[in-house]
């Protein structure tokens, strides 16, 4: 516990990983009570005020059907943070399996899952989400699998370098003379090595995700009306941007506030991962399991995850 403990105390004292914990929590929670918090539903229509802004009534105004543009965002952000968050951990759990594989094995395996790593790598984002989205659809899960495929390759890149470290180190050759076979290995002893790095690279994804959904949805091929969600909210309200509202004027809420919200949560998510990376140094897991003497393992901290010490002591 002693590594986890160390680990906390370097993430409380980082202030932007705590405001952007902070930040991150409120919306989670804004967006899951929000009928707690305001009276209106997100169908809802105010006839009466329609492109109304931001008053008492309407904090955040009205739409051109007079939907409540702050009840939808909230609602909006339960898609958005939920696909964020899904399709962040999706790509990390498929490049830690790539990543960890290729690494442990090496070889003409190790070569040819990078060099596919590196044919992903070298494809454009945007064009391929968006020949993805028209060939899968535009539904949540497939928005989802579509950002999880082409996500996953800088997770892949940063296990593989590590675990071509860790298979070098004494407790996995320990665990060989012991009799491990290779899977055991990888589980058991590999794998709960790579958990911090793994988590600061889903922390950091999930903000790229927030960002490609937001672009599908608002390029129309994400998230589809009249479910809400941040990209397709700023989707509609292009047509309004340059005052295409008549006699409405320019109703600058529509674009203004889901923006905001996206610049929010990018930059809470981002906030937290600085601070996971800070805290996670992979130099100090990587010295800790060097076996490079006790002296040096007590001036890193004692960064030695638990399952490391454990597998080390059972193979010896």
């Amino acid at each position: 516990m002693s590594y986890w403990v160390g680990v906390w105390k370097r993430l409380r004292h980082h202030k932007l990983a705590v405001a952007g914990f902070a930040m991150f929590v409120t919306l989670v929670l804004a967006s899951a009570f929000v009928p707690l918090i305001s009276p209106y539903g997100v169908e809802d229509m105010d006839l009466e005020s329609l492109f109304a802004p931001p008053s008492r009534a309407h904090p955040f105004g009205t739409d051109e059907l007079g939907h409540d543009v702050f009840v939808r965002i909230m609602y909006g952000g339960r898609i958005s943070l939920f696909v964020g968050i899904a399709a962040a951990t999706s790509s990390a759990l498929l490049g830690t399996a790539i990543g960890l594989v290729s690494g442990f094995a090496g070889g003409w395996v190790d070569s040819l899952l990078m060099r596919f790593t590196d044919m992903m790598l070298s494809v454009p984002t945007i064009p391929v989400l968006l020949i993805g989205a028209m060939f899968l659809g535009s539904g949540l899960t497939n928005i989802i699998i579509i950002l999880a495929i082409f996500g996953w390759m800088s997770t892949a890149r940063l296990v593989r370098g590590v675990t071509l470290s860790l298979r070098e180190q004494p407790f996995v050759e320990a665990a060989r003379a012991a009799g491990a076979g290779t899977l055991r290995i990888l589980v058991r002893h590999m794998l709960p090595n790579l958990i911090p790095i793994v988590i600061v690279a889903a922390t950091l994804g999930v903000s790229s995700a927030i960002l490609a959904e937001s672009a599908l949805s608002y390029l129309g091929l994400g998230i589809q009306p009249p479910t809400p969600s941040w990209g397709n909210m700023l989707q509609r309200a292009m047509d309004y941007i340059l005052g295409a509202g008549g006699d409405y004027g320019q109703p600058w809420w529509l674009t203004v506030f889901p923006g905001l919200f996206i610049l929010l949560a990018v930059l809470s998510v981002n906030f937290m991962g600085d601070g996971l990376r800070d805290a996670i140094d992979p130099r100090l897991v990587l010295g800790s399991q060097a076996g490079s003497g006790a002296s040096a393992a007590d001036e890193r901290g004692s960064t030695m995850s638990p399952q490391a010490a454990n597998a080390a002591g059972k193979a010896d």
